[in-house]
């Protein structure tokens, strides 16, 4: 059974959590996020910790997600989060030109995709890539975007992966 709901957040000097309206805002040195509260979940701040509480059993696994996703607005205000991906194959790259990614995956043209807004992505190398945000969902899910143009194949291992992904790979056709 979890108890994560339960767990007590710890807030940072440099953080401000307060509520307004039907939001829970958390300022940082790094930004501002915005989560709407949940119904039936309340909140209170004592000496930098924060605890929530609900109102009915029903609302267990809203406990729990809301705690989590608060944890992860502290951890997003104070240290980024980010995601390396690396792309695996002959003339395979990447590029950003202002707002743009640009890779180049094998296909007959460029793939192009649009940074969204909050995100930043910092080329490392031709190859490698990382995608930094405060928002641990945009991170994830712009990531999960860009590996899948060409995600990896588990012959020759080309396409794009995570950096610390293992891909399991095949034995090809064995010649007669």
């Amino acid at each position: 059974m979890s108890r994560i709901g339960k767990r007590i957040i710890t807030i940072p000097e440099k953080v401000e959590v307060k509520e307004e309206d039907e939001f829970i805002i958390v300022t940082g040195p790094k930004g501002t996020l915005k989560q709407k509260k949940l119904n039936g979940i309340s909140m209170k701040i004592e000496d930098n910790n924060l605890y929530l509480e609900r109102d009915c059993e029903e609302n267990k696994a809203l406990h729990g997600t809301l705690n989590s996703l608060l944890e992860n607005m502290i951890k997003g205000v104070t240290d980024s989060f980010s995601k390396s991906l690396e792309i695996v194959g002959v003339g395979y790259r990447f590029n950003v030109q202002g707002k743009k990614l640009i890779i180049n995956a094998g296909y007959s043209h460029p793939v192009e995709m649009q940074i969204p807004e909050g995100v930043e992505v910092k080329i490392i190398s031709n190859t490698e890539i990382e995608v930094i945000s405060i928002n641990k969902q945009q991170v994830g899910e712009f990531a999960a975007n860009i590996r899948k143009v060409r995600p990896p194949e588990p012959y020759k291992g080309k396409g794009i992966k995570y950096k610390d992904e293992h891909i399991r790979r095949k034995e090809g056709k064995k010649a007669a």
